[in-house]
């Protein structure tokens, strides 16, 4: 069970390291500090899918680099059958290639080793959390991608929804978090999770950032 850190009250979110330079990973777990719980590192692509299978934590750190496949391949081969693990990119590369690649194989940001052990915390919780996370600069590449990849059968999918789930949906296409949505409509997180859940379902979307941009072209934010 996830414990709070002393005197911050923030969650100790259960962390996996993964990157090919062992000199790195020590810097990234110095800065983190007791902030979070780092219950695992891995170099290469086998022993990550070993070390995240193994310890199932709230948040994979994840090189886009690495022997034996890249980040891609540790996303294929963890992502359907861990749905509860997430995954944020941290990578020096901030090539569009590959910032898309992993966001198409399931990690839920993108942030680059630029970022400061203070952010890197919070963009840890915010995955965690259910948020999607990108450096400013990167966003633009994910929205650009996706701009243009929406189903068509999601049109007409907006009368299928609930009215609580119209709430939900313009909200989380608003840019809200999980938090921020259960705050505002007076819900758990976890039942907002389910209304999202349902609410891409019934749309036929993939993720949050399709339905922002369905929402958007609807003007329905």
């Amino acid at each position: 069970m996830s414990e709070s850190s002393a005197g911050s009250g923030r969650t100790r979110r259960r962390v996996v390291l993964v990157d090919d330079h062992r000199l790195f990973r020590s810097g990234v777990r110095a800065e983190l500090g007791d902030r979070v719980e780092v219950v695992g590192e891995a170099g290469d692509v086998d022993e990550a899918v070993a070390v995240v299978t193994a310890t199932r934590p709230d948040v994979v750190l994840l090189d886009v680099h690495l022997p034996g496949g890249g980040g891609r391949a540790v996303l294929d081969a963890c992502v359907e059958s861990l749905p509860d693990v997430r995954f944020l990119a941290l990578s020096v590369s901030d090539a569009a290639d590959d910032v898309i690649g992993v966001v198409r194989g399931g990690a839920r940001g993108y942030v680059t080793k630029a970022i400061s052990g203070d952010e890197l915390v919070d963009a840890i919780d915010r995955v965690a959390s259910g948020d999607a996370v990108f450096s400013p600069r990167l966003a633009g590449f994910v929205l650009d991608a996706f701009a243009s990849g929406l189903p068509e059968s999601a049109d007409d999918g907006l009368d299928a929804l609930s009215p609580r789930e119209r709430e939900v949906m313009r909200l989380i296409a608003r840019g809200y978090t999980y938090r921020e949505v259960a705050r505002e409509l007076v819900l758990s997180v976890k039942t907002v999770e389910t209304h999202v859940s349902a609410v891409l379902r019934k749309l036929q979307l993939s993720n949050r950032h399709e339905l922002a941009r369905w929402a958007a072209a609807r003007h329905l934010v």
